[in-house]
């Protein structure tokens, strides 16, 4: 602590959206909560100011403004204003729309903050990269000499791009460790508690920071141990780290005493891996101390896990929202991008999931629109199979993600400048369109559905 006894304050900022569309799909930021919590157990002082949480703001500031809908659950729609389209996307025949708290309110709700020391702001989708650049400018208007440092999904993956244009002091790539841990120490100049650098030691992230909060998002799993040549979670996270389920078990025990959460989203990139050390006893656990809460999976659950078993604790132990991910029924295609599952584990995985007791429609499935080089056929044939499954078939339009190794393939099959320009990886672009797999062709495939 330093001389004067006063902590060192931290401000987290999670940034405004600019998109064509956004919604709120169980999504907190959860890496910055992490962070939060640790540098709270450092010794620091930390605050919170999420730009995209309408309800944060003070009834005063948004008494003349018409709130955004949502559900019991936190989810729903965010606030949105229209704004001018960036010059690269000019072009595009659709609104685009600034998402989260508006300016003028946003202004009044940071005047009643306490000054930082440090800023610390996150970045998800590289797209999104635009709303970020305004959030900082938002920032140095009205928290004026704060350094503002940036890491998070976009700069990790665009880390040049992300130095040159987002307007951060300092750009702060990768998963969370004990190097950058340092680098804030160092900086704040004052001492800290080491803080191990095991996933399990972590505290649980900081969401009692939010004033409401309609559900909690966990992750049992740092990593994933596929290599799916279109995601980039390799580069996010470095190697597997996992937590026990009886820890899991009692993170949500505690934010259902402490906050009265009843929703839980599962962030893991592959949830169900190992299943009789984690999965299989956090149900077991869950039913026999007859917890009542609602899980969900918007990340997709693995295929090839969903046994009789497992389907039947799934069912039982409260997961409401079951998402697949299958991605194609193409069997080239699944070899090609990563062989993580075949159709014949699909169907057995839909088959226990319905004698557990789900209905189809409940079953949904998500299918990549918009591979490279990937033809209209291919996602037709693919809706079919879901559907003959008796499950319910989710279009998902493919994104490109640098880093990843389809990339590369996209960036040479693709009429935009993926490379340059990040607004291009925005999958509302349908951004690897080409004659065999046309926009229209996705549009009338969405409304068949």
């Amino acid at each position: 602590m330093p001389p004067d006894g006063k902590k060192k304050s931290i401000l987290l900022v999670n940034p405004w959206i600019h998109d064509f569309a956004a919604y709120d799909f169980w999504m907190k930021p959860l890496g910055l909560l992490y962070v939060g919590a640790i540098l709270r157990a450092a010794g620091y002082e930390v605050g919170l100011l999420d730009c995209l949480d309408f309800t944060s703001a003070p009834s005063q500031f948004t008494a003349a403004l018409k709130p955004p809908r949502q559900r019991d659950s936190g989810r729903g729609h965010f606030y949105k204003e229209n704004i001018p389209k960036p010059e690269a996307l000019r072009d595009i025949p659709r609104q685009y729309r600034r998402y989260g708290i508006p300016p003028q309110v946003l202004r009044e709700l940071v005047a009643t903050f306490p000054r930082p020391d440090l800023i610390l702001i996150t970045s998800s989708m590289t797209y999104w990269y635009t709303g970020l650049a305004e959030t900082i400018r938002f920032l140095r208007q009205n928290i004026p000499g704060v350094p503002i440092y940036l890491g998070g999904t976009y700069a990790t993956l665009c880390t040049d791009h992300a130095a040159k244009y987002s307007g951060a002091d300092r750009i702060l790539p990768g998963p969370w460790d004990e190097e950058k841990m340092r680098i804030l120490s160092e900086y704040l100049g004052s001492p800290s508690s080491s803080i191990q650098g095991k996933f399990s030691s972590w505290p649980y992230p900081a969401f009692d920071l939010y004033s409401r909060l309609g559900y909690v998002c966990l992750l049992t799993r740092r990593g994933c141990p596929f290599s799916c040549t279109y995601c980039a979670a390799s580069k996010l996270a470095r190697g597997i780290e996992s937590r026990s389920s009886a820890q899991v078990i009692e993170e949500v025990i505690f934010w259902k005493d402490k906050l009265g959460v009843q929703d839980f989203a599962f962030y893991d990139d592959a949830l169900l891996i190992n299943p009789a050390h984690q999965i299989i006893p956090f149900l077991r656990e869950v039913i026999a101390g007859n917890i009542g809460c609602r899980f969900h999976t918007p990340n997709a659950l693995h295929i090839k896990a969903i046994d009789e078993e497992v389907a039947s604790l799934l069912y039982q132990g409260g997961f409401r929202t079951i998402r697949l991910g299958l991605e194609t029924a193409n069997e080239i295609t699944q070899r090609e991008t990563g062989g993580k599952v075949d159709n014949r584990e699909f169907q057995r995985a839909v088959q226990n999931l319905k004698k557990a007791g789900y209905a189809g429609e409940e079953i949904g499935v998500y299918l990549l629109a918009g591979l490279p080089g990937q033809r209209v056929e291919e996602v037709e044939e693919s809706i079919a199979l879901v559907q003959e499954s008796g499950a319910r078939p989710l279009l998902v339009e493919y994104s490109p993600i640098p880093g990843t190794p389809m990339f590369e393939q996209a960036r040479k099959l693709s009429p935009f400048d993926l490379e340059n320009e990040p607004l291009f990886h925005n999958n509302s672009l349908f951004p690897c369109r080409w004659a065999g797999f046309t926009w229209e062709d996705f549009r009338r495939l969405k409304e068949k559905m």
